[in-house]
């Protein structure tokens, strides 16, 4: 009794599995769980953790900055420094009155939703004109 598994000679394949065009992903992803695993492992242990007795600071400490002016441009158009109402030709000299004349102080454009854009435009262009750099914008937080 003799058993043929298959017919070399002739062509005939042993087995006819259908070719598979996919990459097999499952070690790659196995080689990356692995290095996650490691690179969790091994940052705690990075860091450097040296007891030192350092020195007392001798310099006096920097004062606290002053508080920053708030430019508000309302609904009509109006502009406010602070609390005091004023128009474009009267923003400089009061700008100049609130910040102590410091043009590294810090200021806040508050504009309301609905003024137009160049109103608030004109209103920092002035400032640019004047020389002051420090401008944020002051946004309401949360949603609607």
């Amino acid at each position: 009794m003799a058993i043929q598994l298959g017919d070399y000679g002739l062509g005939v394949k042993r087995h006819a599995y259908p070719q598979n065009a996919e990459m097999n992903v499952t070690p790659f992803v196995d080689v990356i769980l692995v290095l996650l695993i490691i690179f969790m492992v091994a940052a705690p242990l990075a860091t450097v953790d040296v007891p030192l007795d350092l020195p007392s600071l001798s310099a006096s400490p920097n004062p606290m900055p002053a508080e920053p002016v708030y430019i508000s441009v309302q609904r009509d158009g109006s502009v406010h420094i602070q609390n005091d109402r004023t128009d474009l030709n009267g923003l400089p000299a009061l700008l100049l009155t609130n910040t102590h004349s410091n043009r590294e102080t810090r200021i806040f454009l508050r504009g309301d939703e609905h003024v137009e854009y160049g109103r608030l435009m004109a209103v920092m262009n002035v400032l640019q004109d004047q020389g002051y750099s420090k401008v944020g914008l002051i946004a309401a937080e949360g949603d609607k």
